[in-house]
């Protein structure tokens, strides 16, 4: 049986006119009223199949129930689990995380680094100045499409260059992690696992200055107007997830969930909190850190959400180690020194390393949340020397500069996690998942 006709037949209502004192299947003379009635009534023109009682009728029609109820899934929007592959940078000697992604019309595949604290996408396009080998070429695409300084989207881009008069190209300048950039704001299709976003804007980068940008480009996971959420205006009401597989692991053995079919449907939350003067970053109400079973003790205003200076934490992807404001991660260093014991040195960023015979010494770190406690284990917290004779506290000190006020929890203490994000309800989720 077709599934339309399924669905019509057992679902089929008729609707008459009224009745009257000598007709009660008869149309009141007005013609004002109209009644619902049963398909089968002895008002109805539809008649039940012969020898059929009522309650045979009722189970024939319920036969057709999953006909309706999977053309009802159709209406939701989402049906299927979407789910981009998410591997370390390793391959690329970078400490992001990236994602599989294919940019126009036949996708050209990319390797993007995944950024929840950066709304524009950006890639290297073909002549860039100073990119790597491997870039977009907009020629080869027949959904490419450039945007001009009169759209919507050219004024919500940062550092735009657009001329005072006329509809020149929508070109911008962006710094990112201590290197800069030029780009031309452009659209085309995006393509992530099995879903297409078409009309994508994006930055197609004409020149780099440094080496800090991204060899195959970036997308932006932000909360802002040209973030991968925004853009795709309802697909994914909003909602999205990663897991982040190990450091050590070369594999696409992570995933970037998008949407809600698919998350964890047991999951501890916390508050997401928006700052309107950093409205991209994801601010969460953080309580404190506990060292094995010490509760760490500093003035509590070092944790306290503040939208004005932007003081806070916040969970970002593109951050390596986690970083706290200095009297706190002072605080936290000493603690965790003092339960150890031994000797430390330094090397780079580590200021707590010790021979790696002491790590069973070492007490577990737990961060504290709003509803939400996060015991990181040894792998989340500890990062080795690369000739492996040291273990070192993966942790450091906010740099001394416009983020000082600002506590990232970063993607190494977010390794074999799931990090939920939903917009729209404004919460945090956080999960165990092993995605090595």
């Amino acid at each position: 049986m077709d599934a339309k006709l399924g669905i019509g037949l057992f679902l089929c209502v008729v609707w008459v006119m009224s009745g009257n004192a000598t007709d009660p299947c008869g149309s009141q003379p007005d013609e004002s009223d109209l009644n619902v009635i049963p398909v089968y009534s002895k008002c109805s023109p539809f008649k039940p199949p012969k020898a059929d009682s009522w309650d045979t009728r009722i189970v024939d029609m319920a036969s057709k129930d999953p006909l309706r109820v999977r053309y009802l899934s159709t209406l939701l929007g989402q049906k299927t689990v979407s789910a981009a592959p998410i591997a370390s940078g390793q391959a690329f000697n970078i400490g992001n995380y990236i994602v599989r992604a294919k940019l126009g019309t036949p996708g050209q595949l990319l390797f993007m680094v995944l950024d929840t604290s950066t709304d524009e996408a950006f890639v290297p396009c073909s002549g860039c100045t100073g990119c790597s080998d491997t870039t977009f070429s907009p020629k080869a695409s027949t959904s490419y499409g450039p945007l001009d300084c009169s759209v919507p989207q050219c004024g919500q881009v940062r550092g735009l260059s657009c001329p005072a008069t006329g509809t020149g190209a929508c070109s911008f300048n962006q710094t990112y992690a201590g290197s800069s950039f030029s780009a031309t704001l452009v659209q085309d299709s995006l393509r992530l696992a099995a879903d297409v976003i078409p009309n994508y804007s994006f930055g197609c980068v004409n020149a780099i200055s440094g080496a800090s940008v991204p060899a195959q480009g970036l997308l932006g996971l932000g909360r802002g107007p040209l973030s991968l959420l925004s853009q795709s205006g309802t697909n994914y009401s909003g909602v999205f997830s990663y897991c982040l597989p190990s450091f050590k692991s070369y594999y696409f053995s992570g995933s970037l969930k998008l949407g809600p079919v698919g998350q964890p449907k047991s999951i501890r939350t916390t508050p997401l909190l928006r700052n309107p003067h950093r409205p991209s970053l994801y601010y969460v109400n953080f309580t404190g850190i506990s060292v094995g079973r010490v509760l760490v003790s500093f003035p509590s205003e070092y944790l306290e959400f503040n939208p004005y200076t932007g003081s806070g934490t916040i969970i970002d992807s593109g951050t390596v180690i986690t970083r706290f404001v200095e009297p706190v991660y002072n605080a936290v260093r000493e603690e965790f020194r003092k339960q150890v014991g031994g000797t430390f040195s330094s090397i780079g960023a580590f200021d707590t390393c010790f021979v790696k015979t002491y790590e069973n010494l070492a007490p577990p770190i737990t961060l504290h949340f709003e509803g939400l406690d996060l015991k990181l284990p040894l792998e989340n917290s500890l990062i080795h020397s690369s000739a492996g004779s040291l273990a070192c506290l993966a942790m450091a000190a906010a740099p001394d500069n416009v983020n000082s006020v600002l506590n990232v929890i970063a993607n190494f203490q977010q390794q074999n996690l799931r990090i939920l994000f939903d917009t729209v309800n404004n919460k945090v989720g956080i999960a165990r998942e092993v995605c090595n």
